[in-house]
C-alpha cells in the first residue's frame, strides 16, 4: 500500500460534495481487477476524510479474510500515521454483517473489531480470521440495520471492496453506498470493461460518481475513450 493523499486532492473536492439523507457520508472504492491499488486509494481517501470530520471516519474493509487496510496501517504505510489502537466491537448493538460457514455451535460473535488510529479521527475494521475453525470461511451478508447504526455514528464511510474478479461483495452492498469510485489501472483496463463494471454497480442500485485512471501515463488515450462514453468525471492517480 501507498499513501496516495498528495494526489486525491481533485477527488476529494468532487467526493465530498456528496450529501445524503441517511446521515453518514459513504462511499466505496472498487476494481474490476485485482492489484489495481484499490486498499491504497480507500485508505488514502479515509485519512482525508478523518480530517475533515467533526466525529469520525469509519475504513470498513470489505474483504474480510484479508484485512488489507488494516494491514497497511498496522505496517505504517501513511508516514507520520500512528497505528491502530486497542480494538473495539463493531457489532454497534445489530445482527452481524458476517456469517461464518460452517456456522459455530456458539454463534461466532464479536469476530469483527474497529480501531482508532491514533492521533486522527479515524478508525478501521478487521476482521479476526485467527478465530476461525480449521475449514471455517467468512462472508459478508446485506445488513442494513447495521450499516443505518453505523451511519447514525459516524460522519464518513469508506468502503474498501475486494476486485470483481474474485468477489461479488461490492456488487452486495453497492447500495448502501451513496457513491461508487471505479479504481482503474489505465494501460490495462479497456473501456468496455469499465462500462460493464458501472452497469454492474448501478444494476444492484449503487451509483457510480467517477473513475480514478491509477498510473497515468503522458498519453490520455484512455482516458478520453472513457469520456467518449459517458459523462462522468475522471481523476488521476499513483498506483500503490
Amino acid at each position: 500500500m501507498r499513501d496516495l493523499r498528495p494526489d486525491l486532492a481533485t477527488l476529494w473536492q468532487s467526493v465530498s460534495r456528496l450529501r445524503s439523507a441517511r446521515g453518514a457520508r459513504s462511499v466505496m472504492f472498487v476494481a474490476a481487477r485485482s492489484g489495481e491499488g484499490t486498499s491504497s486509494m480507500a485508505a488514502s481517501f479515509a485519512l482525508m476524510a478523518a480530517g475533515h470530520a467533526a466525529r469520525t471516519a469509519w475504513l470498513v474493509d470489505l474483504d474480510l479474510g484479508v484485512n488489507e487496510a488494516f494491514g497497511g496501517f498496522d505496517t505504517g504505510f501513511a508516514g507520520g500515521v500512528a497505528r491502530p489502537a486497542r480494538a473495539y466491537d463493531a457489532a454497534l448493538g445489530c445482527e452481524p454483517i458476517y456469517e461464518l460457514v460452517p456456522a459455530p455451535l456458539g454463534g461466532g460473535s464479536k469476530m469483527l473489531t474497529v480501531h482508532p488510529v491514533e492521533g486522527t479521527r479515524l478508525l478501521v475494521t478487521r476482521f479476526r480470521t485467527e478465530r476461525l475453525a480449521a475449514g471455517q470461511s467468512v462472508r459478508l451478508r446485506t445488513q442494513p440495520d447495521w450499516w443505518q447504526a453505523l451511519r447514525r455514528s459516524t460522519d464518513w464511510i469508506i468502503m474498501d471492496a475486494p476486485a470483481l474478479d474474485r468477489s461479488d461483495v461490492a456488487l452486495d452492498v453497492a447500495a448502501e453506498a451513496d457513491g461508487v469510485v471505479l479504481v482503474v489501472q489505465a494501460e490495462t483496463t479497456g473501456a468496455e470493461e469499465v462500462a460493464r463494471l458501472q452497469a454492474g454497480i448501478e444494476d444492484q442500485g449503487g451509483r457510480v460518481i467517477g473513475v480514478v485512471l491509477n498510473r497515468m501515463r503522458a498519453d490520455a488515450h484512455l482516458a478520453g475513450r472513457f469520456g467518449g462514453q459517458n459523462s462522468r468525471r475522471q481523476y488521476e492517480g499513483r498506483r500503490r
